[in-house]
């Protein structure tokens, strides 16, 4: 290497040596100092910016250096595949050093698990799931496993942040550090974000509070890179969508990511009968269907591969020559994600063509384009008040150390935020036998035996409800599930087949007590379903597609069909927006107020209003009564509203039963609401179009 790294000497030889390396890149070069200090870190960088060798290299550096024995650093993934992919690699780094990798999750074997309690690895690539369980089971000495913990690396940070999972692995490193007895260094790694300094900060937990030093290293793309190459075309079907991806780039490799499960199947079923070689990847798909088509699309040349957002994170599956997607991704982040998936080897520019398949969705991509061409990206937002997540730790708690006591259960989370509001939870919990007390002292109590305790409390440890779904089996092989809605009604002799892994299967027979399906492939289209609810999309990609409407366009290219539809949108739907105001227009049956401003600021706005009868909203318009005023709508209290919180909604909620329902509702309100939105809504001018006397 032409300079000196920071890196210890045999590493810098390896890196020099066995990977070819001349230098290392600018992210993996900042990040040596920041990380071998101990600082807390957030590395941030596009897709395949190498991430994950601007923490591991250091840590490795650190951990020889200074001698670090036994399990020192855990490194967390949303995704299983995506460890499994990390895996190999990460061997190979270990190696040079002496050190040893290992893996645990879900699909591990229990004889690898064993393996590692007898030895640890230096390094374990893990989920927090898998972190939970190996804190509560009685198989694990947990207080010597995590005793040396030193670092934790926590890979794609923004899918973690966003959602419940990220404040229970919070609360799950807080109880390892407690183990540790010693301040774990976090490093978390993130595609571009809107608001990394307050994600750095959630990051490190408690450790803000006592001021612990925290870095932000990021790479942005370089100023002279060449521009994307980004296309908004219009083709009105998934079967025109595969008719153009059959002509388009042929010899190339393409990925084209999909909104939805069922469209993916549809378009790699479509694409199949143009004989395309087609791979699929989704969540529904067994694990060992997707890591073949994973492994085959990165082998082949002229093919295709249909996934959804489970190909968003870094799984490796080979240098891309296109991403295309189909409508339009909800976030500009998500974007960025999928168009850095492009434009690696050198010579190539990063591309994303945009195939939107109904007039909707192709305003909402032309949205996203013009949010993304004025450098707008989403902040990422922990959900606030997860009361049903401190309701789980303190369970968690009292099975991984038998019992904890009535006045020191606090410590083991060490001011972490989360736990702010837990002695509502606690009360509660030992109010219904959730927790029982004897001499100071909590246990577990028959309620929680009774709620939780199947299968050795695993509705425990996961933070997440996952929706029945049933297996697919050819013979003995799993080609991947589905939702019972796709069996509806299900008569062998009548029934359309099921379309799953990009292939239809006629159903032989359905045995609901085991959960599976025996299919036999068929040549006849077939069709599958899973549950869906209504997406409440982000304000500002809401108000940039209306922004579209009033003339804005983004500075992409435009096919002659996208051309033709964006000037019929404009056209059919300009009455629905003004650049004066919002607009909001009178009928005999009632009003529709045109706020464009998201179904999370639409609804705290009904909130506001108090619900008056016969009222509805989506991600655009709210339907009201015609005695409602514009008074009413300026004078809205948004300040305090709450959305009201159906009671299936409540029970979907992990850990309800564990909340008072007034908790549960609350929880699941304060995460619907956007008092920003409706405050901009009542605040701006209202004009009234179509008024009746």
């Amino acid at each position: 290497m032409s300079d000196a790294t920071g890196l210890n000497p045999a590493l810098e030889y390896h890196i020099v040596n066995s990977l070819g390396w001349n230098n290392l890149r600018p992210l993996q070069q900042a990040a040596v100092e920041p990380v071998r200090s101990g600082a807390d870190c957030l590395l941030v960088a596009p897709t395949a910016g190498g991430k994950t060798e601007a923490a591991i290299f250091p840590l490795l550096s650190e951990m020889v250096d200074a001698n670090w024995q036994g399990m020192s650093v855990l490194y967390v993934t949303p995704l299983r595949a995506l460890l499994n992919n990390l895996k190999p690699r990460l061997d190979g780094y270990g190696h040079w050093l002496g050190r040893t990798v290992g893996l645990w999750h879900g699909d591990v074997p229990d004889g690898e698990r064993k393996r590692i309690l007898r030895d640890p690895p230096d390094i374990l690539l893990t989920t927090p799931e898998s972190l939970e369980a190996m804190l509560v089971s009685r198989r694990v000495d947990h207080h010597n496993l995590f005793r040396g913990v030193r670092a934790i690396v926590i890979d794609e940070l923004h899918a973690f942040a966003g959602g419940d999972r990220g404040w229970h692995l919070l609360a799950v490193l807080e109880r390892i550090q407690r183990l540790a007895n010693a301040p774990i260094q976090r490093i978390g790694l993130s595609a571009t974000i809107g608001n990394p300094d307050q994600m750095l900060t959630w990051m490190q937990g408690s450790g803000a509070a006592r001021g612990r030093p925290a870095r932000i290293v990021s790479e942005d793309v370089p100023a002279n890179a060449t521009a994307p190459e980004v296309t908004l075309d219009y083709v009105g079907s998934v079967a025109n969508a595969a008719l153009v991806l059959s002509r388009l780039y042929r010899g190339e490799k393409r990925l084209v990511f999909c909104e939805s499960r069922a469209q993916a199947e549809d378009l790699a079923y479509e694409l199949r009968q143009l004989e395309v070689t087609t791979f699929v990847s989704h969540s529904s798909l067994s694990a060992d269907e997707r890591r073949q088509s994973e492994r085959a699309f990165a082998e082949a040349r002229d093919c295709v591969i249909v996934a959804t957002s489970t190909l968003e994170l870094g799984i490796d599956i080979g240098d891309l020559d296109r991403m295309i997607q189909i409508d339009a991704p909800r976030s500009v982040a998500s974007f960025l994600q999928r168009l850095g998936r492009t434009g690696r080897r050198p010579g190539t520019a990063r591309n994303a063509l945009f195939l939107a398949i109904e007039p909707a969705t192709f305003l909402r991509a032309a949205g996203l384009l013009l949010l993304w061409r004025a450098a707008f990206v989403e902040p990422v937002v922990p959900p606030p008040a997860p009361l049903h997540i401190a309701a789980q730790q303190l369970l968690a708690l009292a099975l991984q150390e038998g019992r904890f006591g009535t006045e020191t259960w606090r410590d083991w989370w060490g001011g972490l935020t989360l736990m702010d509001d837990a002695s509502l939870v606690l009360t509660f919990l030992r109010e219904n036998e959730f927790l029982v007390e004897d001499s100071g002292m909590l246990f577990i109590g028959p309620r929680a035996e009774k709620e939780f305790g199947r299968r050795y409390f695993m509705d425990l440890l996961t933070s997440f409800i996952a929706d029945l779904e049933l297996k697919v089996l050819v013979g003995r092989r799993e080609i991947g599930s589905v939702s019972p809605l796709s069996l509806a009604g299900h008569d062998k002799a009548a029934a359309k087949p099921l379309l799953l892994a990009g292939r239809a299967w006629r159903i032989e027979s359905v045995d609901w007590n085991k959960h599976e399906v025996l299919v036999t492939e068929d040549h006849e289209k077939g069709k599958v379903r899973w549950p869906s609810a209504p997406i409440a999309e982000g304000f500002e990609l809401v108000r940039a597609s209306r922004d579209v409407l009033l003339g804005a366009t983004p500075e992409v290219n435009f096919s002659k069909r996208s051309v033709a539809l964006m000037a019929t949108i404009r056209e059919e739907m300009g009455s629905t927006v003004d650049a004066g105001g919002l607009v909001l227009s009178r009928g005999a049956k009632g009003i529709t107020f045109w706020t464009w401003a998201g179904l999370r600021a639409n609804e705290t706005l009904l909130s506001g209003l108090g619900y008056p009868d016969g009222t509805a909203a989506d991600n655009l318009s709210i339907r009201l009564p015609t005695e409602i005023s514009i008074e009413d709508i300026r004078t809205a209290d948004v300040a305090t509203a709450l959305p009201v919180v159906s009671p299936e909604a409540v029970e979907g909620l992990k850990f309800s039963a564990a909340l008072t329902p007034g908790l549960a509702s609350a929880t699941l309100a304060a995460r619907f609401v956007d008092r920003l939105g409706a405050v901009d809504i009542v605040a701006r001018p209202i004009l009234v179009l179509n008024a009746i006397d």
